[in-house]
C-alpha cells in the first residue's frame, strides 16, 4: 500500500497533477501501473480518511494540554516509529513543523499503514502528505519539502 501512495503523491499530488479524477480511472491507471488491487483499495482508503482529518472530521486532535508537555507513545507504536522516527517527529516540534494536533494526525496515519517495515524516510513523505493539503500550513509543508530534498541533495556529493 506505501508503494501505491507514494506513487500517486509523486504523480499526482506533488507534481500538481489535476486530481479530479473519478475513482475508477486511477484504479485502472493504477492497475495498469502493475499495483495490486487491495494495495490500491487500501491507498484510497487510507487517502480519504487523511482528507476527513484535515477536514477536521473524524477522529479529533484538538490538544488542550501544555504544549510543553511530551508525548509518551504507546508499545504498538514505538514498535512501529523507532527511536530515529520519534526523534525526528519531536525535532519537527520543536523548529515547529509540526504542531500537537499534526503531529498526532502523522501519527494515526503511520499506524494505519500496513507497511512490514517503515523508516525515517517513509515518515518523512507521510509528513509530507499530511501537511500538503491543510489549510494554513504551506510553510510548515514547505520546510518539511525543504528537509526532505535537502538531505537527499547532500547525499549525492
Amino acid at each position: 500500500m506505501f508503494d501505491v501512495l507514494m506513487y500517486l503523491f509523486e504523480t499526482y499530488i506533488h507534481n500538481e497533477v489535476e486530481m479530479r479524477v473519478d475513482q475508477d480511472k486511477l484504479t485502472d491507471d493504477l492497475t495498469r501501473a502493475g499495483f495490486h488491487q487491495d494495495d490500491i483499495y487500501n491507498a484510497l482508503n487510507w487517502l480519504e480518511k487523511l482528507a476527513d482529518l484535515q477536514d477536521g472530521q473524524g477522529k479529533s486532535f484538538a490538544m488542550g494540554g501544555d504544549p510543553l508537555a511530551i508525548r509518551i507513545y504507546t508499545d504498538e507504536e514505538s514498535q512501529f516509529l523507532d527511536t530515529e522516527c520519534r526523534g525526528f517527529l519531536l525535532f519537527l516540534e520543536q523548529i515547529q513543523v509540526l504542531n500537537l494536533e499534526t503531529r498526532e494526525m502523522v501519527i494515526d496515519r503511520v499506524m494505519a499503514l500496513d507497511a512490514v517495515e517503515f523508516d525515517l524516510e517513509d515518515l518523512k513523505w507521510v509528513i509530507l502528505m499530511v501537511l500538503f493539503n491543510i489549510p494554513g500550513y504551506e510553510n510548515a509543508y514547505q520546510q518539511m519539502e525543504d528537509l526532505v530534498f535537502e538531505e537527499d541533495e547532500s547525499r549525492l556529493h
